[in-house]
Parts: structure tokens; C-alpha cells; sequence
């Protein structure tokens, strides 16, 4: 993970700056560097914002977002995968996808890459739940195992394949098991 200096940032500033690859994230002042994804990262981001937007976007109950810039809280984060309920998509004037989004997503969701902190994933996790969101996974290509964080409820691990995932009331429509997340893998 890349850390920039010390010094302390404000979040008006950090916004002005110019996006980086891979993308830097703002937290508690400080701007971190997201890693560059490699191969496992990249194969079940590939798939699964799709697969996602495949059921909930045609009945516009839903839309999959990868990469997405999200402030609130104080924060600018970006998620691997951020799922926002239909209604509450930001849009312009001309209904159109607007480029801010100043709130947090309904459903977050991080895939471990080697070279990042386990804890800062988590905590941008927990951060996503106390403004709102209703789920967050932390996916380990690793371990073949799928972290579910609620809110106000503990955390559950999700590693047997035949195992259906949790996923939010919103998006009971998508199905998906522990096995079939990570066959993205094998192909």
C-alpha cells in the first residue's frame, strides 16, 4: 500500500486534486493509495458488478458501480463494487448518471488484493454501515472465503461452496454461492 507524507489534508483539497491509477482514497486526513489489482482481484471484479447488474439493473431495483468514488462522513472511498438502490442513483438534470456521489452505497463490496490492509478494507467497511449501508462483503480470493459485515449484527464468514451468499433485502433476486463466486477463478 502507498501512504503519502504526513501531512494532513483537508477533504475539499484532497477533492481537487487530479484521480490517480490506482485510485487514492481519503481517510482520516490522510490520502492512501488503493494497490494496483492483480489477476484474482481483477477476475471477480469482472464478473460479479455484471452478474449483479444483470438481475437488479433491468428491473431497476438496482446498479453495480465498479470503482466509484463515494464521499460522505468525512471520507472519499472507493470500493471495489458499490451497489445503490435504484431511487437513490445521484443523477443530473437530464436523468443521467451524475459524477458525485456524496453518499454511501446501499451495498459495498471489497475483494482482498496481497498487498492491502486488511484492517483499512474493513474499516472503510464499518464506516459504509454506521451512514447507512446495509451490507459489506470482504471477499478473499485467498482463502475462498466471503467476510458479510451487517450492521449492528456480527460479522459471518461464508466459506462452504454450496453455500448461498447473504445479500440485501433490495436484491434478494441475486443468488449466488461461495462455490460459484469463486469458479470465476477457474475460467
Amino acid at each position: 500500500m502507498v501512504k503519502t507524507p504526513a501531512k494532513h489534508l483537508s477533504l475539499s483539497d484532497f477533492l481537487s486534486l487530479p484521480e490517480t491509477e490506482p485510485a487514492s482514497e481519503y481517510i482520516d486526513g490522510r490520502i492512501i493509495q488503493k494497490p494496483m489489482p492483480q489477476g484474482e482481484h481483477s477476475a471477480i471484479q469482472t464478473e460479479l458488478a455484471p452478474a449483479i447488474n444483470s438481475i437488479l439493473k433491468p428491473k431497476k431495483i438496482a446498479r453495480a458501480f465498479s470503482e466509484l468514488r463515494c464521499t460522505f462522513g468525512d471520507r472519499s472511498i472507493v470500493p471495489d463494487i458499490s451497489v445503490f438502490m435504484w431511487d437513490r442513483i445521484p443523477r443530473k438534470e437530464n436523468g443521467g448518471v451524475a459524477n458525485i456521489f456524496s453518499i454511501p452505497p446501499d451495498w459495498t463490496i471489497e475483494i482482498s488484493s496481497p498487498d492491502q490492509s486488511q484492517t483499512k478494507v474493513t474499516k472503510n467497511i464499518l464506516h459504509c454501515l454506521k451512514y447507512g449501508t446495509q451490507m459489506g462483503w470482504l471477499i478473499d480470493p485467498e482463502e475462498r472465503s466471503v467476510l458479510v459485515y451487517f450492521p449492528n449484527q456480527p460479522t459471518a464468514v461464508y466459506e462452504e461452496p454450496e453455500i448461498l451468499l447473504p445479500v440485501p433485502e433490495f436484491a434478494k433476486d441475486f443468488r449466488l454461492t461461495v462455490e460459484g463466486l469463486f469458479s470465476w477463478l477457474l475460467e
